[in-house]
């Protein structure tokens, strides 16, 4: 896999040997010129010309660029200033100063994340058109692998499925990394830092008591909705807080995944018993 692009702008002159665009607009200019290129926007806040606030809108309102993650880097860390970039949709805060090793942890996800959601889609263009036809379904999956390769599928039974791809992939991810493996969010926090994410779900996928643990997906299409119902075999979680973008959790590199499938993807997600299972309803 070729490296990560990652469109930085920002005006303090101390950057500028990695700066691509130092203000808003020539920022702006530049991605709508390249829409493709980037994985990841690195965003200052306080800049000339048009600031961080009003180039996050524009990426937001754009069809092609608004799933790019944006990272939001600033001096301006009250409660209220950052609620604002969540809200406007940016999905990671950085605040200065900032160690190194922070901001490539941070970079990384978010490339990672945003590479995952592209792969899915381009996978599923190349998918089964005649599940636009399936009425009801039931599927089951042990790995990440193979939730992501259902989302791709699953995502054909609307046109145009980027969003539900997306929706879908995270809540799969969810079930298998924090239900059945049992990561928690301490754990996962650990392992991004150290880089160890993947081979930590490789291990516990292999003990003998993760063996038999599957996840659970049945679909069904009632009227203008789509149901998907997805239970793992973990021991369930608090799920509420995890449903909308949580002040605590913006300098953190994870944590978004239930909160973007919520607002991006679907009109309801609806939890059930101990968290182990949750009735998500898309409306194309």
């Amino acid at each position: 896999m070729s490296e990560a692009c990652v469109l930085v702008v920002d005006d303090e002159v101390l950057n500028l040997e990695i700066v691509t665009a130092a203000d808003g607009a020539l920022a702006w200019n530049r991605l709508q010129q390249e829409p493709q290129r980037f994985d990841a926007v690195l965003l200052d806040r306080m800049m000339p010309n048009m600031n961080g606030m009003e180039l996050l809108g524009l990426i937001k309102q754009n069809p092609t660029l608004k799933l790019i993650p944006v990272i939001m880097q600033t001096a301006k860390a009250a409660k209220q200033d950052v609620l604002d970039g969540l809200n406007a949709g940016a999905w990671y805060y950085l605040c200065k100063p900032f160690d190194a090793q922070t901001l490539l942890a941070v970079v990384k996800t978010a490339t990672d994340d945003y590479r995952r959601y592209r792969e899915v889609v381009k996978e599923a263009v190349s998918s089964a058109r005649s599940l636009k036809a399936l009425i009801k379904g039931k599927f089951k999956f042990r790995t990440i692998e193979e939730g992501r390769d259902l989302a791709s599928l699953l995502s054909n039974t609307v046109d145009g499925g980027d969003r539900l791809a997306i929706g879908l992939i995270e809540l799969f991810l969810n079930a298998v990394e924090h239900g059945n493996l049992g990561i928690g969010y301490a754990d996962k926090t650990a392992l991004n830092r150290t880089d160890t994410w993947h081979q930590e779900v490789q291990r516990r996928l292999a003990l003998p008591q993760n063996a038999e643990k599957v996840v659970e997906v049945t679909f069904e299409r009632l009227d203008q909705e789509l149901h998907f119902r997805i239970r793992d075999d973990g021991e369930g979680f608090d799920w509420r807080s995890y449903l909308r973008l949580d002040l605590d959790r913006a300098f953190d590199t994870h944590g978004r995944g239930i909160a973007l499938a919520r607002n991006l993807s679907f009109a309801r997600l609806i939890y059930e018993g101990h968290g182990n299972s949750v009735l998500a309803v898309y409306v194309p």
